[in-house]
């Protein structure tokens, strides 16, 4: 039980269903189409069409989205891979013969083809109830007659003006007079909710042919894209295995590749070999295990993972419990590794929500246009804001991730599902790009090793490995960051929160669900 003379939140406890969202306009829409007789899925797609409104800066139907489903209660998961690939012209020789030595962070080049709206569409078709227009309606609605700007959003908007100030042609929708908003200004985009009419009447068609997809398509050539309609028009995403592995007797699922998720599933079995239990959640022997795991298991990540499609991925013997065996034999406990290379990561934007209905199906969704504002590159008549999601393409031609025609990138946002005694146990994901598979080990630990909450395990101070330093939150105990120091880490102060999350617990015995909802972001957890 928290201090209650502290600042914070108790979780949310309830008997029906819960939702949770990182704004609370879309935690609303998904606890209204629950009530109106929705299911999960319904719940979540009328959330995330919100978000893509009022979260600009973080997600949209111009990026990609994952999801992982566990219905009615059981232990099944189904996943699904909604995200985009290259263009068909677009080949490492290419981008080398322009003078590229990376595929460049920003603008036309680093645009994938966005393949969110076609998995709204496929999975509301396939375990949806409600008619998609039904479920579009509050987000065209905030489009349409503004919503007002949240104090995260404005925060982040703000941290885009020096990248977007640098722009020849910035967008006056989105930078009214050339400036970002304040926290509780009203924004509207009637060019946004006219597209999501479309997609409301027409479906993925509405989007991926006709005037959308050639306002897309055109801008993007007309900046010197390799973009096509033909290609734009087969976007498509899939069905996929799941991959898992057990941590403490609890299942936990992950995307396989091009998904980043096995990262996460790596520090789990690496630091299964510890009793954290034993430590302080707070203490320096417990961030610096965390640290370390974290660190080999990206040099992994950084190394083996790209599309399936183009190459061989060696995901099982990544997962082998024996690879996690010779890693962990790297960790010393009171000295940091000295002999990797420094992880070469970003941070971004991106939305993760979660849902469990009133039979248990259980819903765990996340969508992205990637950095802050995706690509900075918007479609001037639809409002859609395209991703940048192709940065994360090398342009080593014997690399698993290098860029080329058709391909997908390796993707970092990943959904969570957990699963105990063969029942969905808890729907969970934390946000933050590069930091997702620390974000998930460190909310797992918190509540299998420590016995937090939901909410409890959110709010608990983070820290992350990022180019060479360990970044601590301000959450972060004095006497915890000087015992890194004195391990060997270089420690900073985290420049910004890191991530954000939610969570959805699941007591099949008692009937009941905690939920908890991340104070990094605007949302909340609601429920009945």
């Amino acid at each position: 039980m928290r201090d209650f003379q502290f600042p914070g939140r108790s979780p949310l406890r309830v008997t029906e269903a819960a939702a949770s969202t990182s704004h609370p306009l879309a935690t609303t829409a998904a606890i209204e189409t629950l009530k109106a007789g929705g299911n999960a899925i319904d719940a979540a797609i009328a959330a995330a069409a919100v978000l893509a409104v009022v979260e600009p800066q973080s997600t949209g139907i111009g990026g990609d989205g994952f999801m992982l489903y566990a219905p009615k209660g059981g232990g099944q998961v189904i996943a699904y891979n909604g995200s985009g690939r290259a263009p068909r012209r677009a080949t490492v020789d290419w981008y080398l013969g322009q003078g590229f030595n990376a595929v460049p962070t920003y603008g036309v080049h680093a645009v994938t083809y966005p393949g969110l709206v076609d998995a709204w569409c496929r999975i509301h078709a396939d375990h949806g109830s409600k008619p998609l227009d039904q479920l579009l309606q509050p987000a065209i609605r905030y489009a349409e007659e503004g919503y007002i700007v949240a104090d995260r959003v404005a925060f982040d908007w703000a941290a885009c003006a020096e990248r977007f100030a640098a722009q020849a042609n910035v967008d006056p929708v989105l930078f009214p007079g050339g400036r970002t908003p304040k926290a509780g200004e009203k924004m509207r985009d009637p060019r946004l909710a006219e597209t999501l009419r479309k997609i409301a009447k027409q479906g993925r068609d509405g989007f991926y042919k006709g005037s959308v997809a050639e306002d897309i398509v055109s801008h993007l050539q007309g900046l010197g894209g390799l973009h096509e309609m033909e290609d734009f028009a087969a976007t498509a995403g899939d069905y996929v295995e799941p991959i898992s592995s057990t941590y403490r007797g609890a299942e936990i699922f992950q995307m396989p590749p091009n998904n980043q998720g096995i990262t996460a599933l790596l520090m789990l079995n690496i630091l299964g070999g510890f009793d954290l239990g034993k430590l302080d959640p707070l203490s320096a022997e417990r961030l610096h295990l965390e640290i370390e795991a974290g660190r080999l298991a990206y040099r992994d990540r950084n190394a083996l993972l790209g599309d399936p499609r183009h190459g061989a991925i060696k995901s099982q013997e990544m997962l082998a419990k024996g690879h996690a065996d010779q890693l962990r034999a790297a960790i010393q406990r009171d000295r940091a590794m000295t002999d990797l290379p420094a992880a070469t990561l970003e941070h971004s934007d991106t939305v993760y929500l979660c849902v469990v209905d009133r039979d248990r199906n259980a819903v765990s969704l996340i969508n992205s246009t990637y950095h802050s504002f995706g690509s900075g590159v918007v479609a001037p008549k639809s409002g859609v804001i395209l991703q940048n999601r192709g940065s994360s393409f090398r342009l080593d031609p014997k690399h698993p991730n290098a860029i080329a025609p058709g391909k997908r990138p390796m993707h970092t946002i990943m959904p969570g599902m957990a699963v105990k005694d063969g029942r969905v146990w808890m729907p969970y994901g934390v946000m933050g790009g590069d930091y997702q598979p620390f974000g998930h080990v460190h909310l797992l630990t918190n509540i299998i090793d420590f016995g937090m909450d939901p909410q409890a395990a959110l709010d608990c101070g983070r820290v992350f490995y990022d180019f060479g330093n360990v970044e601590v939150e301000r959450g972060i105990p004095a006497a915890a960051a000087d015992g890194l120091k004195q391990r060997g880490h270089a420690v900073v102060e985290a420049p910004e929160p890191l991530g954000g999350g939610q969570a959805i617990q699941i007591d099949h015995q008692s009937g009941t669900l905690t939920a908890g909802s991340d104070p990094r972001k605007d949302g909340c957890a609601l429920g009945y």
